[in-house]
C-alpha cells in the first residue's frame, strides 16, 4: 500500500483547473521528486494533498485512507507535514520557538525531537536564541524543515527547498533530505534543480500542463533522452 496516492486529481484556484488528472504514488521509503516547467502544476500538487485548494475530481489517499479535501489541521495529526517555498518561518520568533511551534499538535515530551533536529542541523544550535528572520536563506530553510519535523511526520512535503540558495546550501539541504528519509520519513518534493534532485530520488514525476508526462525512478528519468531534451536542458 502506498503512503500517499493521487488518482486522476484535478484541481485549481477557480476557472480552468491547473491539475488535469495527476497520478502520483510513493511509499514510506521513497524520496519522490516532482519536476517540470513553470506552471506545470508542481506546487499545486502539494497544496492539493495538504488541503490548501479544492480537488474537483479524483482522490487523494494517505496510508489507504481517502483524505481528499481534508483541511490541514486534520492532516498534521495523521502524519503529513508541508514546508511551503515562501513565508515558511516565523521571522519574529527565535529558532527554538519556531521548533516548538512545529509541535503544536503534540502533548508529549519534546526533548528527544528537539535534540534530533539540532543534531540534524548543527548550524542552528548556536543560533537557537536568534530570531529566524535574521538568518541566511539556507539557514531559514533548515529552520522550516526542522519545524516541520517536530510534528513527527510520516510524510514530509517540500516545495522548492533549494530555491534561491547557494550551491553549498543546496547540497546541504539535499543531504538532509536523504537523512530524513533514511530515518523513516517519506519525502515528496518539488524541485527546480531537477538534475541534482533526480540523482537521489527513488521516484520521479515530470509534470507538464497539469498532467504526468513521464514517471520512473530518478535514474530512469535522468537517462531518458526525451526527458533530458524537453525538461533538463539537453
Amino acid at each position: 500500500m502506498s503512503l500517499v496516492e493521487l488518482r486522476n486529481v484535478q484541481a485549481g484556484y477557480g476557472g480552468a483547473p491547473i491539475l488535469n488528472g495527476v497520478d502520483i504514488a510513493i511509499d514510506a521509503s521513497d524520496i519522490g521528486v516532482i519536476v517540470g516547467p513553470n506552471g506545470a502544476g508542481k506546487s499545486t500538487t502539494l497544496k492539493a494533498i495538504f488541503g490548501l485548494l479544492k480537488v474537483s475530481e479524483g482522490t487523494v489517499s494517505f496510508d489507504g485512507q481517502e483524505i481528499t479535501n481534508w483541511e490541514a489541521d486534520r492532516l498534521v495529526p495523521l502524519g503529513l507535514s508541508f514546508v511551503p517555498q515562501e513565508h515558511n518561518v516565523f521571522t519574529s520568533m527565535t529558532v527554538h520557538e519556531n521548533f516548538e511551534m512545529g509541535a503544536f499538535t503534540r502533548r508529549d515530551d519534546l526533548s528527544d525531537s528537539l535534540e534530533m533536529v539540532y543534531e540534524m542541523f548543527p548550524d542552528l544550535k548556536a543560533k537557537r536564541r536568534q530570531n529566524a528572520g535574521e538568518l541566511s536563506g539556507g539557514q531559514r530553510q533548515m529552520v522550516a524543515m526542522g519545524r516541520a519535523l517536530m510534528s513527527k511526520p510520516r510524510l514530509l512535503m517540500l516545495d522548492e527547498p533549494s530555491a534561491g540558495l547557494s550551491p553549498r546550501y543546496m547540497m546541504e539541504i539535499f543531504e538532509q533530505v536523504v537523512k530524513i528519509n533514511k530515518a523513516g520519513v517519506g519525502i515528496l518534493m518539488v524541485e527546480q534543480n531537477a538534475r541534482q534532485a533526480l540523482a537521489f530520488a527513488s521516484k520521479g514525476f515530470v509534470l507538464a500542463s497539469g498532467q504526468n508526462r513521464f514517471t520512473g525512478t530518478g535514474r530512469e528519468l535522468l537517462d531518458d533522452p526525451d526527458v533530458a531534451k524537453s525538461f533538463l536542458g539537453g
